[in-house]
């Protein structure tokens, strides 16, 4: 029988509801789940609080204001030696640093830094990536790695695991009739779905695209989910006549019903990307999506097959291929039902459990 691993995941912000917090908490659950010792530090929150109770994972609050925080880093001192830790797991550049930190007070076997973003890469934070501290590093898709290999870290040092959706979650069986109902979409309404909003997410770029497509489709819907200023949002729609045919929300944990009463989910992000997340649960609950074709995202979504990718910053394209599920429904259920079975296979979160489990194992080993 093998024994359990000893493992700290660091993670240097508060929230709960972004993709990183979210598989941050499912592989941390999981793992803990399969009887290994997890222990977990955040900055300070009653979410993550709450969360890691609910699971018996120890948690520890760190105020982890910067990447030098000494209060931080005898806070990961007192964590290494309390729990014996094997495996520290760093998700972020300032959990890693204050890991490196403490590492030099207290043993530190194995550090994992996990990288889901494709920002470039400053000359201070490609030291965090290839010195020989950092055993090793997770990235959430294969595009990610080509990257880290053109910007000098060793490709044998990198790890791809996808990122992972909780299947029994995600799944077509979930009715979404609650929230279209409070939303008041009718059953004749074709909702096009887009989850989070940030600068480089496209949010723009998905207003322009659905006010050429309610002027052939008057039917179509347009649901924002995860703004902080519905306002700026309302304003660039009304620009292109679209104001009536919007509705957003903040952040949402019903994110299942959200995509269970949306027809299609779309993406139109043009930087930062790893692999959207959003695209893999409404895969995982036979829908169909649209996507731009950068990054990981060609890893999941196979044009013409499990979705439509278009090019980065072209409303154009997103309209025409927003019309194109809109006029054909077979289609549109065809390339559901090929996505959902392409995420029971390669992005589910036993597979990612399984894939991470190893890598610790694998590390530990070597190391004794």
């Amino acid at each position: 029988m093998t024994r359990p691993l000893r493992i700290l995941h660091i993670y240097p912000k508060h929230d709960y509801f972004t993709g990183a917090a979210i598989q941050l908490h499912e592989l941390a659950a999981g793992l803990r789940a399969r009887g290994h010792e997890v222990v977990l530090s955040t900055q300070p929150s009653a979410a993550w609080e709450q969360k890691c109770r609910e699971v018996a994972i120890p948690y520890y609050p760190l105020p982890m204001h910067s990447q030098v925080d000494l209060r931080s880093v005898l806070g990961v001192i007192t964590i290494l030696r309390r729990h014996r830790v094997q495996v520290v797991h760093a998700h972020k550049g300032k959990a890693r640093t204050l890991a490196l930190l403490a590492g030099l007070f207290a043993r530190v076997p194995i550090l994992i830094l996990n990288r889901g973003v494709s920002f470039p890469l400053d000359p201070l934070n490609r030291l965090g990536y290839t010195t020989r501290r950092v055993t090793a590093v997770i990235v959430v898709c294969d595009a990610l790695k080509q990257e880290l290999v053109a910007q000098g870290v060793p490709a044998k040092k990198i790890h791809i695991i996808y990122s992972a959706t909780d299947t029994e979650r995600f799944h077509p069986s979930v009715n979404g009739a609650a929230v279209r109902r409070d939303l008041g979409f009718t059953p004749d309404d074709f909702v096009v779905a887009q989850i989070g909003v940030r600068s480089w997410k496209g949010n723009g770029d998905v207003i322009q695209a659905m006010g050429e497509v309610v002027a052939r489709a008057p039917h179509a819907r347009l649901l924002v989910v995860g703004a902080r200023d519905a306002a700026s949002l309302m304003e660039t729609a009304a620009a292109v006549g679209l104001q009536h045919r919007l509705s957003v929300l903040g952040y949402r944990e019903d994110i299942p019903e959200i995509l269970a009463a949306s027809d299609c989910c779309v993406d139109a992000s043009y930087a930062g990307l790893g692999l959207t997340g959003t695209l893999r649960e409404a895969l995982a609950m036979g829908k169909p999506v649209i996507a731009t074709a950068i990054e990981g995202n060609p890893e999941l979504v196979v044009d013409g097959e499990t979705g439509i990718l278009i090019p980065p910053r072209n409303p154009r394209a997103l309209a025409e291929a927003i019309r194109r599920l809109i006029d054909d429904p077979s289609a549109a259920r065809r390339m559901g039902c090929e996505g959902q079975r392409r995420v029971a296979e390669r992005f589910s979160l036993s597979a990612k459990l399984d894939a991470t489990e190893a890598l610790y194992r694998q590390l530990v080993s070597r190391r004794c």
